[in-house]
């Protein structure tokens, strides 16, 4: 018998395994992650606030990336942890909802801050005596604003047509969160327009940062290329490296996940690349730009030995 999305109640989330001697491991496991993404972003913002050598843009941008990796993580991993030890593996359709709309919030958020953040290397690069007056306050903050602004607003519009799907039969998501393709798999009919409506976001939330951030970094390495000195070059690349990084790990695994058509669905590895976007990513960004920052390790340093 058929029912639509009005009439499901709850979801339940099968999360990694049944096993319950892995599910106390995985508990472990995600609790330490967790732990750590915490009190490596927090040092990070508060690295950040408190130096005046990190009031700059490029630290700005980054302190924001810390924030919104701090509440993106926040949005799964305490579900995964209730999940691991409990056995009631259930949530309300109210909860899927709610952590589906922050789930494309911050994640669309993110896609726009890389892009804007990679803005500033070029900048940096590219007119490093102009720096200062080409990237004003006025003109930093409007572009987080911006950033949290368009991944909320397109949030409104993925949540609004994923939650008037028709659901039918089983409400069993093989998955440890709410998410496009298991919700998908459960729909009775995917509507056309709803096809429609997920590319046009993945184009405008996803596509078209990163042909930005592919344009930047061409005409970044086009400038690296002219820098006579090779201490010049390495001094260059060094800006802009972690960044790269970041880009690189967190899109590639984005468009592992959205960019195929949903025939092609592999929940079980979509699952094991998910994980990584948004249980580890955050926690690895304070990691890789630090470890690849002197003067984040000095502060580092300087910070613990006072505390």
């Amino acid at each position: 018998m058929e029912r639509n999305n009005h009439t499901v109640a709850e979801f339940i989330l099968l999360g990694f395994t049944t096993d319950q001697g892995m599910q106390l491991g995985l508990f472990v496991v995600f609790l330490g992650v967790y732990s750590l993404t915490m009190a490596g972003n927090i040092t990070l913002m508060v690295l950040i606030c408190n130096d005046s050598r990190f009031h700059t843009p490029m630290y700005f941008f980054l302190g924001n990336l810390s924030f919104l990796d701090l509440w993106y993580s926040s949005v799964y991993t305490p579900k995964i942890l209730v999940t691991c030890i409990s056995e009631d593996k259930s949530i309300s359709f109210a909860g899927c909802l709610c952590q589906f709309f922050f789930s494309a919030g911050l994640a669309y958020s993110e896609c726009y801050l890389l892009a804007a953040m990679a803005y500033d290397r070029y900048v940096a690069i590219s007119k490093p005596l102009l720096y200062a007056r080409a990237m004003p306050s006025r003109l930093c903050i409007c572009l987080v604003l911006y950033s949290y602004a368009g991944g909320f607003v397109n949030a409104i519009i993925l949540t609004s047509n994923t939650f008037t799907l028709d659901f039918c039969g089983d409400n069993v998501i093989d998955d440890f969160f709410c998410d496009v393709p298991p919700l998908v798999k459960l729909a009775c009919n995917v509507r056309e327009s709803y096809q429609v409506v997920l590319c046009l976001l993945l184009a405008s939330n996803v596509i078209s940062p990163t042909v930005f951030i592919l344009a930047s970094y061409l005409s970044i390495i086009a400038t690296i290329l002219r820098i006579r000195s090779t201490q010049g070059r390495l001094k260059a690349f060094s800006t802009c490296s972690s960044h790269l990084i970041s880009v690189t790990l967190y899109y590639g695994s984005i468009l592992y996940i959205y960019s195929r058509p949903s025939s092609s669905y592999s929940l079980k590895m979509d699952k094991i690349v998910s994980t990584f976007y948004t249980v580890l990513f955050p926690m690895l960004n304070p990691l890789i730009y630090s470890l690849r920052n002197k003067d984040v390790k000095e502060a580092l340093q300087k910070f613990f030995k006072s505390a």
